[in-house]
């Protein structure tokens, strides 16, 4: 019995961990970013690729590594991500262009695919149906206190000492999930082991994601188009092989006959479609027309994700108890209102008018994700935890990826690579307005998308 809660607080720290590192260094390098821009000279196109490579990396691997970890093991695959991601971390901070550091992300995406991929099966296999989304609230809740205190200490350490030393956060918080992994956690959880890994189809997803996402942050560029039609071509044949062979990475048929599990998936992707690239237009917004510093504009943004770490666990909790569809859509139309009203943000806006639209953005998303998670990991056997956790990731990734994709394509075209100025502040406005439109269209039909999916079966 000690040893049992050992493991689930063994597995909890990793999982809340996990969860707290990447968006704490989305949201973080997000306030860092004009003066990584500054230091090497990087125009708003060049600057966006700073996220968008570590995007790209991260969401091209996950649904092979969270295969992987069901055959091999997960704590295996975790560690290695652990190792990879503190690693790289020390090889931005010690970058000596703008180049180097968008290359170090790449590393960094990879072994971020491995943690994601990896540390919710692993909380999932260790806590029974009627605890998990108290666990999963509690995770979640970690997403979002990374996304609070993201942006208040990467705005006071980009100030006060170097946007270098964000990076540099991250080599004490992989040495403590390193020693957690080590002494506290026991089991390796490989429900698949002795199955083959499918390479032939890994590569095939692999190369078809990486085409149609870097295709799609490439518009308008001609190229981009045949990438993008190469891409899904690729995917289609992905489908087709896995269908066919004995040992998929992926089973199709959970997106077949499964539809809590088709929906929950979808709904993801267009929830974090639609919101993730909007921390990014604020941070330029606050920073280079409004004039805030790094802190200051930290501290506006902290709103958000406070109200998400505050009502997540809740929500979670009421996921256990009611139909995560009803909370989840709920969660979703909150989102939609919330990107209304930063719709009608403008360059004469106050600090005032922006935090309220911040508030119910972080209600809607707290509302949305724990639940949605819940939903998606209970509607699936043990033997497939970790590729429903890769999927969960991979939704995640990939909607941030197009969220980037959409709001560079519009940059590109209103502002080309010009750096944001007072004196192109129309053309900024105009592409944040765009966004913002296009953001809350696809919000709207995310709400049919979480109610399509169907009451979840908890025998």
């Amino acid at each position: 019995m000690n040893e049992n809660r050992t493991t689930k607080r063994a597995a909890l720290i990793v999982a809340t961990v996990s969860s707290f590192i990447g968006p704490f260094m989305g949201s973080s390098v997000n306030i860092a970013l004009p003066s990584i821009g500054t230091d090497f000279s990087m125009g708003a196109v060049l600057l966006g690729w700073v996220n968008t490579a570590y995007l790209l990396a991260a969401s091209t691997f996950l649904i092979p590594f969270g295969r992987l970890g069901d055959i091999y093991g997960r704590k295996r695959i975790y560690m290695w991500g652990v190792l990879v991601f503190t690693c790289s971390s020390i090889l931005i901070a010690n970058s000596g262009s703008g180049n180097t550091v968008i290359l170090f992300r790449i590393f960094q995406g990879f072994g971020a695919s491995m943690i994601f991929a990896t540390g919710m099966p692993i909380l999932i296999s260790v806590f029974p149906v009627g605890e998990r989304g108290k666990a999963l609230g509690i995770t979640v809740a970690a997403v979002y206190l990374g996304l609070s205190v993201g942006p208040f200490f990467g705005g006071i350490i980009t100030q006060h000492l170097n946007w270098r030393f964000i990076f540099w956060l991250n080599l004490p918080l992989g040495l403590i999930l390193l020693a957690v992994i080590f002494f506290m956690l026991k089991g390796d959880w490989a429900e698949a082991r002795g199955a083959n890994f499918d390479l032939t189809g890994s590569m095939i997803l692999a190369f078809s994601l990486l085409a149609t996402m870097y295709g799609f942050t490439n518009l308008p560029e001609f190229y981009a188009f045949f990438l993008i039609v190469f891409g899904l071509l690729g995917i289609t044949s992905f489908v087709i092989f896995e269908l066919r062979t004995s040992n998929p990475v992926m089973d199709i048929n959970l997106f077949r006959f499964n539809t809590v599990f088709a929906f929950s998936n979808l709904a993801a992707l267009i929830n974090y479609a639609a919101t993730f690239a909007v921390g990014f237009l604020l941070s330029l917004y606050l920073q280079r027309l409004k004039g805030l510093s790094p802190q200051e504009a930290g501290l506006v943004l902290v709103s958000q994700p406070i109200i998400q770490a505050i009502f997540s666990p809740l929500a979670g909790r009421l996921s256990d108890k009611t139909e995560p569809r009803t909370v989840a859509s709920l969660g979703m139309t909150l989102t939609l209102i919330g990107l209304v009203m930063l719709f009608f943000l403008d360059s004469d806006s106050s600090i005032k008018y922006i935090i309220p639209c911040l508030v119910v953005l972080g209600l809607g998303f707290a509302l949305f994700s724990s639940p949605n998670t819940n939903a998606i990991m209970s509607s699936v056997e043990r033997r497939f935890f970790g590729v429903a956790g890769a999927m969960v990731s991979t939704m995640r990734q990939i909607g941030m990826m197009f969220s980037m994709g959409i709001v560079m394509m519009i940059l590109a075209l209103l502002l080309g690579d010009s750096p944001i100025t007072p004196e192109n502040q129309e053309q900024f406005m105009a592409s944040v307005k765009i966004a913002l439109a296009v953001f809350a269209v696809m919000c709207f039909g995310g709400i049919f998308a979480s109610l399509a999916r169907g009451k979840l079966n908890r025998s």
